[in-house]
Order: C-alpha cells, then sequence, then structure tokens
C-alpha cells in the first residue's frame, strides 16, 4: 500500500483548556534509534485529532484505538513516509468545550483530521465549525441521524463531516431484525425506554415503526433525562403495564438503570441499546448486575466480523488491559481510512481528501465500509445491510460478551436471568 520504514506513534494529550503533556514513544528502544528512524521520515508528519470523553464509559476507547492504529500505521511506513501522530484532547462530554477544542486543533496545532465524540450533541456543535474551518471530521460513535440530514441540506458548506457509526434509524431497524430472530415468540409487547438525547428522538421513531411490523406493540414510550439517578418509578411504571420486553435507547445512562433493574428485579428483559454495555468493563461497573442484558454493537469480543476483528481486539486488550467498547472499534477504523484517504488524495488538501472518502470501500474491524453519496437523504451515512455493516446483538451471560445474533456470527444462544418471567421458553 505505501513504503514500509519503521517508526512509533507519538501521541500528545491535551485538555480543552490548551494545557499539553507530551508523551515518549514506550517503544523507542535507545536514542540512537529514535535519531535513525527521526531521520527516515519525509516531510511533516500527519496530524489526526481525537476529541473524546476520556471518563466516559463508552467514550474511554476512542483515543487509546486510534492511538493503536497510528503506532501500527507508522510501523509499516506510515502514509507515503509521513508519520502520524494523534494529538488527543477530553472534551469533559461538554459541546463547549469540544468546540473550543476543536478550534485549537485546527487553528494552533494545525491538525489534518478531527475524529470527534461518541456523543450526538457534540458532533452537531461541531459541525459547523467543520465547515468553517475546512477540516474532516469523523465521528466514531454519534448516531442522530440529523448529522447527516444537516449534509443533505448544505452539502458544500457541511461535507466534510462523516459519519464513522450508525445513524440512529439504521440502529433501531436492527435491533428489530434481531427482536423478530431472537425474542420467544410469544412475547407480544413492548415498552420503549430512552434517555432524552438527540440520538433517540430518531431512534425511538425507528423503534416505534419496526416493532409492530415484527409483531410488538407498543404500550407505552418513556422518556427520561440522561441525569436520572433513581429509576425505581420508572421501572414501576413499566412493571404496572405488564410488556413482554422493554426496548432500550441508552448511553449517557448506563450503570444506574441495569443495577436498579436487577436490585430491583424487574421480571422484564432489557433488549436494545446500551453503549455502556459495550465495554468490558462493564460487569465490574454494575457488579455484575448487567447479567442477562441485551445490547446491539456493531462488533464484539470473540466475534470475527472480518478477518481484522480479533487481531485489533487481542493487540487492544495486550496493551490497555481491557477490551474496547463499541466507539473503539469504529475510532480504531476511522485512522485507517483518513490514512488510506490522504494516501488517495496524494496529500492533506482537505477537498481531495473529502473527495477520497467519499470514494472509500474499506474492510475495516466492524465490516465493508463504505458511504452514502451525495444525493442521499443521509449523504456520508454508512451503508448498511448485506455486504455492509449489519450489526450484531450481543448478551451478558456469567461475566463475558457473548454474541447471539446473527446466527453465522453466533457464540452462544439466549440466556434468562432467573428473575426474568418469559410467557414462552427462550429459542
Amino acid at each position: 500500500m505505501w513504503e514500509t520504514k519503521v517508526e512509533p506513534a507519538r501521541q500528545r494529550h491535551k485538555d480543552s483548556g490548551g494545557f499539553m503533556i507530551s508523551l515518549k514513544s514506550i517503544l523507542l528502544a535507545s536514542c540512537a534509534t529514535a535519531l535513525v528512524s527521526s531521520a527516515a521520515w519525509a516531510a511533516d508528519p500527519i496530524r489526526i485529532g481525537v476529541i473524546s470523553e476520556a471518563q466516559a464509559v463508552a467514550g474511554s476507547s476512542i483515543a487509546p484505538a486510534a492511538q493503536l492504529a497510528a503506532e501500527e500505521i507508522n510501523a509499516k511506513g506510515g502514509v507515503d513516509g509521513r508519520k502520524i501522530e494523534i494529538v488527543v484532547y477530553d472534551n469533559h462530554s461538554s459541546s463547549a468545550e469540544s468546540v473550543r477544542a476543536f478550534q485549537r486543533a485546527v487553528s494552533e496545532d494545525k491538525v489534518n483530521a478531527v475524529i470527534a465524540s461518541y456523543i450526538s450533541e457534540v458532533v452537531l456543535a461541531l459541525e459547523p465549525w467543520a465547515g468553517r474551518l475546512k477540516t474532516l471530521m469523523i465521528t466514531p460513535g454519534a448516531a442522530s441521524d440529523v448529522i447527516t440530514q444537516n449534509i443533505a441540506k448544505n452539502y458544500d458548506q457541511l461535507k466534510y463531516t462523516f459519519h464513522g457509526y450508525l445513524t440512529s434509524t439504521s440502529l433501531a431497524g436492527l435491533v428489530c431484525d434481531a427482536a423478530k430472530d431472537l425474542l420467544p415468540y410469544k412475547m407480544k409487547t413492548a415498552v420503549i425506554m430512552s434517555e432524552d438525547a438527540a440520538w433517540t428522538t430518531p431512534l425511538d421513531a425507528g423503534y416505534e415503526k419496526c416493532l409492530p411490523e415484527i409483531g410488538l406493540k407498543v404500550v407505552d414510550h418513556i422518556r427520561m433525562s440522561p441525569d436520572t439517578t433513581d429509576f425505581t418509578p420508572i421501572f414501576n411504571k413499566i412493571e404496572a403495564l405488564k410488556p413482554d420486553v422493554m426496548i432500550t435507547g441508552i448511553s449517557h445512562v448506563g450503570t444506574q438503570p441495569t443495577v436498579q433493574w436487577k436490585s430491583q428485579q424487574v421480571p422484564i428483559p432489557m433488549f436494545g441499546i446500551s453503549s455502556q454495555a459495550t465495554n468490558s468493563t462493564f460487569w465490574k461497573d454494575t457488579n455484575g448486575a448487567v447479567e442477562g442484558v441485551f445490547y446491539n454493537a456493531v462488533s464484539g469480543p470473540g466475534v470475527a466480523v472480518t478477518p481484522k476483528t480479533l487481531p485489533f481486539v487481542e493487540a487492544y486488550q495486550k496493551k490497555f488491559g481491557n477490551f474496547p467498547s463499541y466507539a473503539g472499534y469504529t475510532s480504531y477504523d476511522d485512522v485507517y481510512m483518513i490514512a488510506d484517504a490522504i494516501h488517495r488524495a496524494g496529500g492533506t488538501d482537505p477537498d481531495k481528501m473529502v473527495d477520497a472518502m467519499e470514494a472509500t470501500d474499506y474492510v475495516g474491524t466492524i465490516g465493508r465500509i463504505a458511504f452514502k453519496p451525495k444525493g442521499d437523504a443521509n449523504p456520508h451515512a454508512l451503508r448498511t445491510g448485506k455486504g455492509y455493516i449489519t450489526g450484531l446483538m450481543l448478551q451478558w451471560q456469567s461475566g463475558k460478551q457473548v454474541n447471539v445474533w446473527p446466527k453465522d456470527l453466533a457464540a452462544g444462544t439466549t440466556s434468562w436471568p432467573s428473575f426474568i418471567k418469559l410467557k414462552a421458553a427462550s429459542n
């Protein structure tokens, strides 16, 4: 793909206030080796800014996964002789701090591209700035359809933003596809339980459309504040309705509803989107209360979605001591896609990079990645379906994340906690 020269990645960390800490790569064997390697690099480095939520369960994998990808690419010669440098900004889950970090990344640190956030509100705040500063930006985890709908409305200005994760509408469809295949056939009713956030508005609309199509009547739709700490009234209300299943849309919240679901012994399965459950630390975070929870993901431990999936998981676990959350897989892929786009564009001209990204056809850890074209209702969203991204449904079982759908990638079958009351035997 490109010349081979060996050089470890250098990562610089910044908080959103501008304080910088330089980290020497742990891969340097000696000063002499470093000098020889440095001399081998051509021109200036390619800088990729990573604006992420370092302390959030779902966002904590974004920067480390990007760092790992950069190190791998640099070890193979970088991009046409240019090394990749990752510059990390902790946004503290704040849209305002993210905007300041983005401005600083482009204007002061001269990054060539930005990987930004799993929070839709953050990405929506950054989207106009990517256009204004003509800087390619890709999100590894935000889901709101509005991100790409905005591009459709103002392509020339907003074409610099790419959606590196599934849209909320796509996620709803995949959850319904899995529910149709996995849930006991006598289940007829559902309650939608989601956090009140930008990404769940199209998600819930998708649920309300597709759940009846698979035979699940929606008996209530509960949206709660992401700041909710006491879920007892919510679970009491849901129990009173006696639905067969709770279809979830939770990301900013996760630990508290999961722990309280178990402690209250709510006899109704949780099935859907639970972003925090994608992180392998979630078993410890919930003291095992996540046992039995189903969650959608694009990849997961032990699941060979592509030949690249398990080597990435193994390398990440070896380097960082845990498995990545869903946004770690996509962040890792995003670095490779940006590198490939720069190679095909012949440099870092932002408009040429956009053209190259639009032509992406890349097999990553989550499947075959390609973007919807200009003219689509959601340009720069990921293509989904057969031959592209199909998604998974995993379940926490005995401390492990077990993929149970689709059948050809399943590592186990469904299992139900003892307090769950089913109207039919599980399949």
